[in-house]
Parts: structure tokens; C-alpha cells; sequence
């Protein structure tokens, strides 16, 4: 299965994005989510979701209040949304979605957990 992420692009601060992370077939996730990484730092979690139980949630603390992960499921095949809003320059970054299907709960915000990862959405946050 394949992982497709798009909706990044240039927005200036406070302004919104909304990121889509879609799979190119029905798989069985677990457990889907979205990183980020900043030039000369590493991947940090975003948000993850777990996929039957969409109220299981899990977001970094920079971002509580701002984003929000979501999750919708059509012909069998999970598409994950990263809603962003009042963007900061620190936001800016390469956005990364992964999914697995062996994920357990206590490790979703673990990206050493997921085997499958989209190839990256650049998102510019301007000042």
C-alpha cells in the first residue's frame, strides 16, 4: 500500500492549511498519523489517530488547540486529514503521513511503529 500526501504550500502566520493523506488501496491500519521535519531537526509526531477508535488521539503539544487530525473512510480505503490552523513560523516543514497495521495504542505517536510513510508535503509558514 501506498500513502499519498498533498495540501501543503506558502501561507503567511495565523493563516490555515489543510493537509490529505490518502492510501492507494484498502489496507488494514491501525493507527495513522502525521509527522513533521524541520531543516537540521528531527521527525517529530504531529498527531496520530487510531483508526477504529477516532477518539483516540495523540498530538504534540505545540500544536494543542491548532491542529486537528481526522480520519474518513471510503470503498474500504482511509484518507487522514490534518487540519492547521493559526500557522506560526515554526510550523514550517516537511509533512509526513504513515500508517501500520501492527500498531498498538500505547505506541501510535512511536514513528518508529509505522512501516508505511507518504513521500512529504512541504508547508512554508511566512512572517
Amino acid at each position: 500500500v501506498q500513502l499519498q500526501a498533498s495540501g501543503g504550500g506558502s501561507v503567511w502566520t495565523r493563516e490555515s492549511l489543510r493537509l490529505s493523506c490518502s492510501a492507494s488501496r484498502s489496507f488494514n491500519f491501525a493507527s495513522m498519523g502525521w509527522y513533521r521535519q524541520a531543516p537540521g531537526k528531527q521527525r517529530e509526531l504531529v498527531a496520530s489517530i487510531r483508526i477504529n477508535n477516532s477518539g483516540n488521539l495523540n498530538y504534540a503539544d505545540s500544536v494543542k488547540g491548532r491542529f486537528t487530525i481526522s480520519i474518513s473512510k471510503r470503498d474500504g480505503k482511509n484518507t487522514i486529514y490534518l487540519q492547521m490552523n493559526s500557522l506560526k513560523s515554526e510550523d514550517t516543514a516537511v509533512y509526513y503521513c504513515a500508517g501500520d497495521s501492527r500498531v498498538i495504542s500505547s505506541q501510535m505517536a512511536n514513528s518508529k511503529q509505522y512501516a508505511y510513510w507518504g513521500q512529504g508535503t512541504l508547508v512554508t509558514v511566512s512572517s
